[in-house]
């Protein structure tokens, strides 16, 4: 795990120390409405997920309303990631669409090579999967990521999709 993604599961870690005891599923919209930021549910193209913008001071995350529940959690905690970790870009990028600062996940986004989306997404999946709750659920041994029928039942227990908790085991430490 690269020393940008470790920092960026400590923000998570701090995040939920922040909000209190927190059990699977980690209630992702009363952490985010906690720190003040709106959430926004809207129809938006199928390549994009969601947005992190501040518009006339008040911070919001924008989620494809058109997405599974799922995606829209991780996509939220995404968004919340950006909000912690890349304000000052939120705030100073292009502005499109009346004044909303819009961050695409573009081929770069999706590759995982952009650092910042780097950040997000291992700062979404230790918000989202927490270390303190999935080690008991995994136990101390190997886990078999092509046992779906385990790690479904996992990953319904956290309310996120197999991709999201294979991501997260994979990155494991």
């Amino acid at each position: 795990m690269s020393a940008i993604q470790d920092a960026a599961r400590e923000r998570a870690r701090e995040v939920l120390a922040a909000y209190g005891a927190v059990t699977a599923p980690v209630p992702v919209e009363k952490i985010i409405k906690r720190r003040d930021i709106r959430i926004q549910f809207s129809p938006l193209d199928q390549e994009l997920s969601g947005m992190a913008l501040v518009k006339d001071g008040v911070a919001v995350i924008g989620v494809n309303a058109l997405h599974h529940p799922n995606r829209q959690r991780f996509t939220m905690a995404h968004e919340l990631g950006h909000h912690i970790m890349h304000r000052t870009h939120i705030e100073n990028a292009v502005h499109v669409d009346k004044g909303f600062a819009i961050l695409r996940r573009d081929t770069l986004a999706a590759q995982g090579t952009d650092k910042m989306e780097i950040e997000a997404n291992a700062f979404a999946s230790e918000l989202l999967i927490p270390k303190v709750l999935l080690e008991p659920m995994i136990g101390t041994g190997d886990i078999d990521l092509d046992d779906v029928d385990r790690l479904q039942t996992i990953a319904k227990k956290f309310k996120v999709s197999l991709s999201a908790l294979q991501y997260r085991l994979l990155a494991f430490a």
